[in-house]
């Protein structure tokens, strides 16, 4: 969950100018236990907060700025947002990230490029040593002249190797080594989406060969980014939302689903009540696996990874082929006819992203038809198609680079196919 948050919530703005009055800042109802509540109810995995925007103004009382939660009427000055979604993240078992813009339209030395960095690399270091474990930290690209007229410079490694000595754990996304921008704020990926990437020029300057590199979608649930209450009743849909989820999470990558707290300092109800749709309407969709413990045979498969190992719900188990076969084939023998519309498959990734070209077909009872060709599968990839009722369902992986290697075949039958 993306959280848009800041002295824009005030203003009605997307973009700030940093000239504004953080006695604007007043979220006298800032609630973060209820941000995480909405948060993992719904099925978020961990939330990302934007600390400090275009703007420039903090959501913590930064030592080296004025303008942030210090100067704001907002706890008479002693708050800090940023410590109150920590807590509430670690009191809930949830994770949380960090979204600091780069570019500082408040900062005077910003274009100056050696003084800026070191003022942002002091800002970074308190972010990163006074809230705890922080699981991402997402940079974008935004870049701009500063007072004197000269053009930021990004000391982007000097960056990265602060963010590895004092959180080696975190992700760096997005302008970073680690997480990739997908490269649109539609929340779609493409139906060929590979984790394993040529480097990045600037981001990977000293990696060569590929490295893994997987995408994350960035969309919101309004119109715009930040929290506008003229936006209230322009929220996506359901069917909005479920689109979102098999164009991202469908697609080999990860949804980032921006939903912005209001200027009481609260996820509004008509966004949560959507997530609670949203999660419901996956959960059912995804309840019963049709395929899960049915009688499974394949092609040809390595003799210490069996066929079974794919639907046999432990995901730590998969199925491959011999050494060298980049091809094979996956029967599934459901018992009796059974409908579904929705098929699901997964690729043992600890040994890399494999899968170039896959069919799924159905026996009708005389021949093999098809179903659906597909091309990457990687972490996660989700069909949909129209209702097929069959016994019998095969996956046939028709190019890979190397031998493949499946820990999941799933079907099932959703409520609401697309």
């Amino acid at each position: 969950m993306f959280l848009h948050f800041g002295i824009d919530t005030f203003t009605d703005r997307e973009w700030g100018d940093g000239r504004e009055d953080p006695e604007l800042f007043n979220p006298t109802e800032l609630h973060a236990r209820q941000w995480v509540e909405v948060a993992k109810s719904t099925g978020f995995k961990y939330m990302l907060l934007t600390v400090k925007h275009h703007d420039g103004f903090c959501l913590w009382p930064s030592a080296y700025t004025e303008h942030s939660v210090r100067n704001s009427p907002w706890r008479s000055g002693e708050g800090d947002v940023v410590r109150d979604l920590a807590e509430a993240c670690r009191e809930a078992g949830m994770s949380m990230g960090i979204y600091i813009s780069p570019w500082d339209r408040h900062e005077m030395t910003y274009g100056n490029s050696p003084v800026y960095n070191r003022f942002f690399k002091n800002q970074l270091t308190e972010l990163l040593t006074h809230y705890g474990p922080i699981a991402e930290v997402w940079f974008d690209g935004a870049c701009g002249e500063g007072p004197d007229g000269r053009k930021q410079e990004y000391d982007w490694h000097g960056y990265y190797r602060l963010i590895r000595r004092l959180q080696p754990d975190a992700l760096v996304a997005i302008c970073g080594p680690d997480i990739r921008w997908v490269g649109n704020e539609d929340g779609v990926a493409r139906e060929t989406e590979w984790s394993v990437q040529d480097p990045h020029p600037v981001y990977h300057d000293d990696f060569t060969g590929q490295v893994w590199y997987p995408a994350e979608c960035d969309v919101s649930i309004r119109p715009g980014w930040f929290w506008h209450e003229s936006e209230d009743d322009k929220l996506k849909n359901l069917e909005q939302l479920l689109d979102l989820y098999y164009s991202s999470v469908g697609r080999n990558a990860v949804l980032l689903l921006n939903v912005p707290p209001d200027d009481r300092g609260l996820i509004p109800e008509p966004d949560a009540q959507r997530l609670r749709e949203l999660h419901d309407a996956v959960h059912r969709a995804f309840a019963v696996d049709l395929a899960v413990g049915k009688q499974v045979e394949a092609t040809g498969e390595h003799p210490s990874f069996p066929a079974s190992n794919a639907v046999d719900g432990d995901p730590n188990t998969y199925w491959a082929t011999p050494s060298g076969a980049a091809e094979g084939v996956l029967q599934v023998d459901l018992g009796e006819p059974v409908a579904f519309n929705l098929a699901l498959m997964q690729e043992h990734i600890a040994l890399g992203q494999r899968v170039e070209s896959y069919r799924l077909e159905y026996w009708s009872g005389r021949a093999w038809s098809l179903i659906r060709r597909g091309t990457t599968v990687g972490h996660k990839k989700i069909d949909r198609f129209p209702e097929v009722t069959a016994r019998k369902v095969r996956l046939v992986i028709a190019r890979a680079r190397e031998a493949p290697t499946i820990r999941r075949f799933s079907l099932y039958r959703a409520a609401t196919p697309g």
